[in-house]
C-alpha cells in the first residue's frame, strides 16, 4: 500500500510538498520540481522561503506559526490563489489546497500541499480587470 502511495504522489502532474510544524521541506515531488525548478535533493530540509515571495514571508509565517500552534485555519477546504517565485527567479500564481497533517494525539506536525501553477489563467484575469 505504502508504494502504491508513493506511485501516485510521485505521478501526480500537480507539486506535492509536506513541509513539518517549522516549515520545513519534507516531501517534494517530480510535479513540484518541474513547477518550482528545484530537484528533490535541493528542497528537502529546505524552509518553504524557497517558494514563497520575499515581501510575502511575514504574513506567511505568521499565519503558517498559528495553524501549527491553534490547528485551525480558515483555508483547510478551500482552493487559494496565491504568489510564488520558482528557482530562476520567475514569479508564478500558484492554485492550492492544504491538509494539516496530525499526529495520534491530533497534535498538528505539518501541512501537505497539492499545488497547481495558474499563472497563465491569472495573467489572463488580470488582463480582463483591465
Amino acid at each position: 500500500m505504502e508504494k502504491m502511495y508513493k506511485d501516485i504522489v510521485e505521478g501526480a502532474l500537480e507539486a506535492i510538498l509536506f513541509a513539518d510544524r517549522h516549515g520545513k521541506i519534507r516531501l517534494w515531488n517530480r510535479g513540484a520540481e518541474k513547477m518550482f525548478g528545484y530537484q528533490k535533493k535541493e528542497a528537502i530540509g529546505q524552509s518553504l522561503d524557497l517558494i514563497i515571495p520575499e515581501k510575502f514571508r511575514r504574513r506567511h509565517w505568521d499565519g503558517y506559526f498559528n495553524v501549527m500552534e491553534t490547528g485551525e485555519t480558515r483555508f483547510h477546504d478551500d482552493l487559494m490563489t496565491v504568489p510564488a517565485v520558482r528557482k530562476d527567479g520567475k514569479p508564478i500564481s500558484l492554485e492550492f489546497s492544504i491538509n494539516m497533517i496530525r499526529d495520534a494525539q491530533h497534535h498538528v506536525i505539518g501541512i501537505a500541499a497539492v499545488i497547481r501553477d495558474v499563472t497563465e489563467r491569472w495573467n489572463k484575469e488580470k488582463l480582463k480587470k483591465g
